[in-house]
């Protein structure tokens, strides 16, 4: 306590307690809103330009996409899969939808909004569904439609990004049960995860292809 020039004493302010689940640093929180931003935007750039391709492949089947460069890399190709509309729409309109509500978020952190720790799950679940979802169409892009797309190549590297550092921060911030070491360490190292993932994929893309890339 301090007291005033009458000597009466003044009992001292208390701030609210801050627990694990409270926001994170404003730098980290910052961070994470700027990769939002961009990772969604870039998802929203390839479903917005895979989505107009097919609507003119749809008007001319002999339409050729300037992403259709050589027999491996074929957009047009893996467009005119059955894959390409699982939920009998294109692929792509469910993206427009979902990398826009990214976007929507990393620019509600820059402006100062904090969500609560059910927005959070709820990013990354819905982010988990989104890598699910990617890593099913690159195992039917690989070894089902033979042919990469480089928009969604785009895509699945934006969704990897986004889902792993946010996950690592909701594991940070105490909203997902984990061990103290797992904590500190996707404190010190959140892109390590990212970085196994894209590293596995593109892996798997060179030895899919390796005598066409060595050719």
């Amino acid at each position: 306590m301090s007291t005033n020039v009458t000597g009466e004493a003044i009992p001292r302010q208390q701030g609210p307690s801050r627990g694990p689940r409270d926001a994170e640093r404003p730098a980290t929180e910052r961070g994470l809103a700027w990769l939002l931003v961009v990772t969604g935007a870039a998802g929203l750039l390839a479903s917005w330009v895979i989505t107009l391709d097919k609507f003119l492949l749809l008007e001319d089947p002999g339409f050729k996409p300037a992403c259709s460069l050589n027999p491996v890399v074929s957009c047009g190709s893996v467009m005119q899969s059955d894959q390409a509309a699982v939920f009998g729409f294109p692929n792509p309109m469910l993206g427009l939808a979902a990398y826009a509500v990214v976007v929507c978020v990393g620019v509600g952190l820059l402006a100062g909004a904090r969500y609560r720790g059910w927005f959070w799950l709820g990013l990354s679940a819905g982010q988990l569904f989104g890598v699910s979802f990617c890593a099913w169409l690159m195992a039917q892009s690989l070894y089902r439609i033979n042919a990469l797309c480089l928009w969604c190549c785009l895509a699945w590297t934006a969704t990897v990004l986004m889902f792993w550092f946010t996950l690592a921060r909701n594991v940070r911030t105490g909203l997902l049960p984990a061990p103290a070491w797992l904590r500190g360490f996707l404190g010190e190292f959140p892109w390590v995860l990212p970085v196994l993932h894209l590293g596995t994929i593109g892996m798997l893309v060179l030895t899919r292809w390796w005598d066409f890339w060595t050719s």
